[in-house]
């Protein structure tokens, strides 16, 4: 059944939209250097991703799935992306990958075309997106065999979360935004990050906070001891570039100081 719909496939529908990608940095603060680039959708327009998602159809799914795999890679390598000791870090839909080895396999060759190296790559997905546990524990350990590293996206806002972390370690986990907004003015958010940084060092999973925006929020995580982490108080996403960082200096606001401004 897996090589009848791997079959369909190859010959199904073409996405035709023209896309490229921005890149974000994900900091590493102690080392001042760049951890990964993670790569975002975009139209050649410069639309932006819920735009060029629009126009993606169940038929269109897996070449779209393809489309952006291949097109981060080739960009990242011209902008000579590997050199600077960084990831490249991209988005995959889960949910397009019937058969994991088939589906690797366009990815693999555009990493040998460019020469891009696949132990610098990182396979990020998003908990928000409904799939079947056993088909995602599938994907991720047959990348993981292949050399590429994996995150979790948008962690504790969405389907699988704790459970999908008995069964799978990946490499990274990036806690979503929600979490993240205003954590500076609020207690309750600080102890359930400071709570799940603790858990996931103990399982020696790397942690990333992304959607920092402020020089607070930063504060607060510098306070927590986060050292990855991503936001436009960093960098904004740039446009077929890659953007240097703000290398930001602590406040010196507690916490406590903060929660009582």
């Amino acid at each position: 059944m897996k090589q009848e719909k791997c079959q369909a496939c190859r010959n199904g529908a073409k996405f035709d939209l023209p896309i490229t990608m921005a890149f974000q940095p994900m900091v590493a603060l102690g080392a001042e250097k760049i951890f990964a680039y993670e790569a975002l959708l975009r139209g050649k327009d410069g639309a932006g991703p819920r735009e060029v998602f629009s126009h993606v159809t169940s038929d269109t799914l897996y070449a779209f799935d393809q489309k952006c795999r291949t097109t981060s890679i080739e960009l990242a390598a011209k902008l000579n992306l590997a050199e600077t000791g960084a990831l490249l870090s991209m988005n995959f839909l889960p949910n397009a990958v019937y058969d994991p080895k088939a589906c690797i396999r366009l990815t693999l060759e555009t990493a040998k075309r460019t020469g891009f190296p696949v132990e610098q790559i990182m396979f990020e997905f998003t908990e928000t997106e409904r799939v079947n546990t056993d088909k995602l524990i599938e994907i991720l350990t047959t990348y993981r065999r292949l050399g590429f590293k994996t995150s979790i996206d948008d962690f504790g806002a969405g389907y699988s979360g704790l459970k999908l972390l008995t069964m799978f370690q990946p490499d990274v986990v990036k806690l979503d935004a929600g979490l993240i907004r205003n954590i500076d003015v609020s207690s309750a958010k600080q102890t359930i990050v400071r709570n799940t940084i603790r858990m996931l060092e103990e399982m020696g999973i790397l942690i990333v906070c992304e959607g920092i925006e402020t020089q607070g929020e930063y504060d607060a995580l510098y306070d927590l001891g986060v050292d990855l982490m991503q936001g436009y108080f960093f960098a904004k996403p740039g446009f077929e570039s890659l953007p240097a960082p703000l290398w930001p200096t602590h406040s010196g606001v507690s916490m406590e100081q903060s929660v009582l401004r």
